[in-house]
C-alpha cells in the first residue's frame, strides 16, 4: 500500500507551521507521531496535499504537572506520559489509560495529543479527556484559544478544529480530593482496539460516603460521553455501596452500536461488567486516600 502523493513541510517554529497550513488550505494535515494518520494515508482513506511535520517546533514536548492538573504538549509520546510519575500523582487516569494504548512500539512514537485530535471514539485518551473535564489549546494565525472536550468532539474522527490550526496541548484537571480512579478494557488481543472500555472516578465526602460517581466509555458511542452515575449510590458508605446499581444505570444510559467486532447487546453487557469492577476498584482507592 502506498499513500497518494503529497508535499512534505517541516517548519522550525509554530508560526512557520501555521503559515504553511494557511497557504495550503484544507488539504494540509499536521503530523506529530503519525500512528493514527499514516495508516489512513497508506489505505488512502485520507489524501492530504501537504503534511506539516511539527516535530522540529520547540516547546511542544513537555509535561507540566501542577496542583491544578497536567498539561501535555503536542509532541509528548504516550510512553513518556506513561512513565511520568508527577503526572500520575496529579491525575492517575493518565497512566492507567495510557498503559492500554496499543502496543509498546506505537506508544513509543504516538502522541497523546495526536490521539485526541484524531477523535477516534475507540481511543483511550479521548475518553480520559472527557472524564476529567479537560480541554485542548489550539494555536491559529489569529491567536490561541482553549476548547473544552465537550465542544471539541463533534463526530467519529471529527473535531471542531478547522482551518489553519495546531492543537498544541491538552489539559487534564487534577483528581479531586478523596477520590479514586480505575480504567479497564476488553479487547480480542492485548493491544488491539478495545471492544469496550471504561474509566471511572469515585469521590467521597468527609464521612467516607459516596458523593460523586462519573464514568466514560470507549468503543461505545460515536463521540466520548461522560455519564453521571451518582444517583445510584449517593450517600452509601464506601465499603458497602452497591456498585451493581450504578452498573445497571450505566447500561440504561449508553447506546452502543453493532459492528463487525461486537453486537450492541454484548457491548452493553460489557459496560455493566466493567463499570461494576472499576467502580469497586476506584472506591477502594478513594477509601484509602480518605
Amino acid at each position: 500500500m502506498k499513500p497518494a502523493p503529497f508535499r512534505y513541510a517541516d517548519p522550525g517554529t509554530l508560526d512557520e507551521a501555521l503559515a504553511v497550513l494557511a497557504d495550503e488550505g484544507e488539504g494540509a494535515k499536521v503530523l506529530a507521531g503519525g500512528q493514527s494518520l499514516l495508516p489512513l494515508l497508506l489505505m488512502r482513506l485520507a489524501a492530504p496535499t501537504t503534511l506539516v511535520d511539527i516535530n522540529k517546533v520547540p516547546g511542544l514536548d513537555t509535561v507540566e504537572a501542577t496542583g491544578d492538573g497536567v498539561r501535555v504538549g503536542a509532541l509528548v509520546r504516550h510512553n513518556a506520559l506513561l512513565h511520568d510519575d508527577a503526572a500520575a500523582r496529579v491525575q492517575p487516569l493518565l497512566a492507567r489509560a495510557t498503559a492500554n494504548v496499543a502496543h509498546p512500539a506505537i506508544r513509543n512514537r504516538g502522541t497523546t495529543v495526536g490521539s485526541i485530535a484524531h477523535a477516534d471514539p475507540s481511543g483511550e485518551m479521548t475518553s480520559v479527556l472527557a472524564l476529567t473535564d479537560g480541554s485542548v489549546t489550539v494555536a491559529t494565525p489569529s491567536g490561541v484559544e482553549t476548547i473544552s472536550w465537550s465542544d471539541l468532539f463533534v463526530g467519529p474522527l471529527e473535531t471542531s478544529v478547522h482551518g489553519p490550526a495546531v492543537v498544541t496541548s491538552a489539559f487534564f484537571p487534577a483528581l479531586p480530593a478523596r477520590s479514586g480512579t480505575a480504567f479497564a478494557e476488553v479487547a480480542r488481543r492485548k493491544g488491539d482496539y478495545a471492544v469496550c472500555g471504561a474509566g471511572v472516578v469515585v469521590t467521597l465526602d468527609a464521612d467516607r460516603r459516596v458523593s460523586a460517581v462519573r464514568a466514560s466509555y470507549i468503543s461505545v458511542g460515536l463521540v466520548p460521553e461522560v455519564h453521571d452515575l451518582t444517583e445510584a449510590v449517593v450517600g452509601s458508605p464506601v465499603d458497602s455501596a452497591d456498585w451493581g446499581k450504578a452498573a445497571a444505570l450505566a447500561q440504561s444510559l449508553v447506546e452502543p452500536d453493532t459492528d463487525i467486532h461486537a453486537s450492541a447487546d454484548y457491548r452493553r453487557l460489557l459496560v455493566g461488567v466493567l463499570t461494576e469492577r472499576t467502580l469497586a476498584a476506584a472506591a477502594a482507592e478513594a477509601g484509602g486516600r480518605a
